[in-house]
């Protein structure tokens, strides 16, 4: 990933982050988006392997939650900001791409228009593997949201 001259010279926000959702924490009341994935919304339901309605986005978000717990403090580099002027940043926590590790366990989605792929052997192996949203049935939460702006 090229993440541009002038993000290599950027000092990293360190610290405890507190669980937004399953693709945003917060430093030191700082929101973090993490670069080039999505989870699914908190609001958001999938469907478990035998077709039973589950809270992907809440599953999400409590295995993200989990995760940083056992693996404090977290770093972040920021690579730009969102619509919503949100830091968007690659985050590490005991040298993890916190990222990778969501999607590579099924609680997130490579996000191709934002990560150009760079999560995508990741996903593959989730796919494979049936880990989390992949052992049943889901919408891909980009869809979802844009499904649910529509009235």
């Amino acid at each position: 990933m090229v993440l541009g001259a002038h993000n290599a010279m950027a000092l990293p926000l360190a610290g405890v982050p507190s669980v937004i959702d399953g693709d945003t924490i917060e430093i030191h009341g700082t929101r973090i988006r993490l670069y080039g994935i999505d989870a699914p919304e908190s609001a958001q339901m999938c469907f478990d392997g035998s077709g039973k309605k589950y809270r992907c986005g809440q599953r999400s978000s409590l295995a993200l939650a989990d995760f940083l717990d056992a693996h404090r403090p977290t770093s972040c580099i920021e690579v730009g900001r969102d619509q919503f002027r949100r830091m968007v940043a690659v985050c590490t926590t005991g040298g993890v791409d916190i990222a990778e590790w969501l999607v590579r366990r099924g609680y997130a989605l490579d996000w191709p228009r934002y990560s150009d792929g760079y999560y995508a052997r990741a996903q593959a192996e989730a796919r494979a593997a049936k880990s989390g949203l992949w052992i049943g049935s889901f919408e891909q939460p980009w869809e979802w949201r844009k499904r649910m702006t529509v009235h």
